[in-house]
């Protein structure tokens, strides 16, 4: 029988067997249905998407009624309400707590107060996927990544997505199917389209660029547009698969 459990670190790694390679990544704070327990292993359905996958069960907890998420890139936890004192943690963005009390300046919670200029309440929506996007500039590249300190192609595109309360699946594959319409051939590129390249995605930042997460600069960045495609093309990568626009 399935049951219902929270991330209690800061990232965990989503696995596609126990000690399997690493699929996806979960933050703190959400939530899963438990699908087995099995020798200290989990098996795991994503809430936000459906993922399936394994990890250490110590990194489960009973669900916990959050009240805020992390909107800042990143974000510390303090011992006290002063931002001297010691930090407990970091916590990225997307991240799910629960303010039990509030001074002036922080949020208090379970791990420790955070900056409430740092949080927003549970259900608050971002309304340009591409500004959340930009959070995440200068973050290392990781296969699999979907938090702050190590984030792939299609966790920047479900990060940002998912902040704007526009349902988005964890993998490239399933995004190309599943997000938006083809955009018309003559239509040009808009802010906010999708491109797609076999096993890459990137957001269409205006006409002339586009950001993603992806190898060549080990990071999120900015790059032109049609230099990019000629240089995923040229690196054997193939041709833009899908041009995809949102409604």
């Amino acid at each position: 029988m399935s049951s219902s459990a929270r991330i209690n670190r800061p990232v965990v790694d989503l696995l596609r067997a126990p000690n399997g390679p690493r699929e996806r990544q979960l933050v703190y704070g959400e939530a899963v249905e438990v699908l087995s327990r099995n020798e200290g292993w989990a098996k795991v359905r994503a809430a936000k998407d459906g993922y399936i996958g394994h990890l250490q069960a110590s990194a489960l907890d009973a669900p916990l009624e959050t009240t805020h998420w992390v909107s800042a890139p990143a974000t510390h936890a303090y011992t006290e309400a002063d931002f001297k004192s010691r930090d407990m943690c970091t916590l990225s963005f997307g991240s799910r707590v629960q303010v039990k009390a509030e001074t002036e300046r922080f949020a208090e919670t379970e791990l420790g107060h955070i900056p409430k200029t740092h949080l927003c309440p549970t259900g608050t929506l971002l309304s340009d996927p591409l500004e959340v996007a930009e959070k995440f500039l200068g973050t290392p590249y990781l296969w699999g990544g979907n938090s702050r300190f190590g984030i792939d192609c299609s966790g920047l595109v479900q990060a940002a997505l998912l902040a704007c309360g526009i349902p988005c699946p964890g993998d490239s594959g399933p995004q190309e199917l599943a997000l938006g319409s083809p955009a018309p051939a003559a239509s040009g590129y808009d802010r906010g389209d999708l491109l797609f390249w076999k096993g890459h995605v990137a957001l269409v930042r205006d006409p002339g660029s586009i950001i993603h997460a992806n190898v060549h600069h080990m990071a999120v960045a900015i790059e032109p547009l049609e230099a990019a495609i000629k240089r995923i093309a040229a690196q054997g990568d193939g041709p833009v698969t899908a041009h995809k626009r949102l409604g």
